[in-house]
């Protein structure tokens, strides 16, 4: 099986880290909505037939098991009868980090992509002349 090309691999990554980026835009949209658990994903390496193919891909959208805050407001109108309701458990801090590491990974990516491509278009310019 031939290695994919280097704007493959870097198109995988960007894949990947739009999907990581989808899911932590969502965690901060829904980081105040009670019982909300954080949404979390991981990369592994794609496999075709068994074999590994150098492309990345996200795993299965998992949810953070951590337990859920118990937050005391008898106001709110999902608190039970002593008066806590189940929080989220998004940290937004860490949402944030999540976020810009996820924006540079795909910026860096992109770099990879057009400089391959520029490399490739260089290439057929020299073998045309």
């Amino acid at each position: 099986m031939d290695q994919l090309s280097a704007t493959d691999m870097a198109a995988s990554g960007m894949r990947a880290q739009a999907t990581r980026l989808r899911h932590v835009s969502e965690n901060i949209a829904n980081a105040d909505t009670p019982g909300y658990r954080r949404k979390l994903v991981s990369f592994q390496e794609e496999m075709d037939f068994g074999r590994r193919t150098g492309a990345v891909e996200t795993s299965p959208m998992r949810l953070d098991r951590r337990e859920l805050p118990r937050i005391f407001e008898p106001a709110h109108p999902m608190a039970d009868d002593a008066g806590y309701y189940d929080g989220s458990n998004v940290d937004l801090v860490i949402e944030v980090a999540d976020a810009r590491e996820a924006g540079r990974s795909y910026e860096a990516n992109l770099r990879v992509f057009e400089q391959s491509r520029q490399m490739g278009s260089a290439l057929l310019d020299l073998i045309r002349r």
